[in-house]
């Protein structure tokens, strides 16, 4: 019931039909936060491509400036030398082909990213079934498939997030935490909106960006402005 009142009480600050600006909704989102643990703030880009064509999908990774508030857990799929470079670089779980074994046996994926040295694919391809529906399929277009593991696994440890449309065209991405300040949430979004929109596919028609909402995890989602959105972009370029 308390959690009921607090959604209430959260609605009643804002027009849930208006459109605002980043600034503004990154600002209401966390003047509504009521939880007693500090949510995480996300974004959802409803974007005008059929999401049914494989020349219209939008996937890839950005850096987010102030980092996502998560402590990322990473395991690195790699043999040789590049076990100690990725041991050195941070990863949480490492191994090879008896990790990905382990993994089909039934291991728990307690890890947030997979990223895998190439000559690891023949053994992780084979996941496919068990990492691809939770999204945790190494992929090189989202640079989680690379020789150069320990620099992807400390960007990844650092804020830089994968994002992909699901099949309604819609992309989900964290920007960070309610306890951030405002403006390093907006900078978060701002990254994000222009990695974006600099990924839209050249078959994809009319407007790009049609619907954005902010929300932290317990909050109501607040509508932004598509058009506040591409000014923002504009203004980082």
């Amino acid at each position: 019931m308390a959690k009921n009142k607090n959604t209430a009480a959260a609605k009643r600050q804002y027009d849930k039909t208006a459109l605002y600006g980043p600034d503004d909704a990154v600002a209401l989102v966390r003047s509504m936060s009521f939880a007693k643990f500090d949510e995480s703030v996300d974004a959802v880009f409803s974007l005008g491509i059929d999401a049914r064509k494989a020349d219209q999908l939008v996937r890839g990774t950005v850096s987010l400036p102030h980092g996502t508030g998560k402590d990322i857990r990473v395991v690195a799929f790699v043999g040789g030398e590049k076990l100690a470079e990725a041991e050195e670089a941070g990863a949480d779980i490492i191994g090879g082909k008896e990790l990905a074994e382990e993994i089909s046996a039934g291991r728990d994926l307690d890890f947030d990213i997979a990223i895998a040295a190439p000559d690891m694919m023949p053994h992780v391809g084979k996941l496919g079934s068990i990492l691809g529906p939770r999204g945790l399929m190494p992929n090189p277009k989202s640079g989680t498939v690379t020789p150069d593991v320990g620099k992807a696994i400390k960007e990844f440890k650092a804020g830089r997030v994968e994002y992909r449309n699901d099949r309604y065209g819609n992309v989900h991405v964290p920007i960070g935490k309610v306890s951030f300040e405002a403006e390093q949430l907006t900078a978060n979004f701002a990254s994000i909106a222009d990695e974006i929109i600099r990924a839209r596919p050249a078959a994809a028609k009319g407007r790009f960006i049609r619907k954005v909402a902010v929300s932290s995890t317990m909050g109501p989602g607040v509508n932004i402005d598509p058009g506040k959105v591409e000014d923002l972009v504009k203004g980082l370029r």
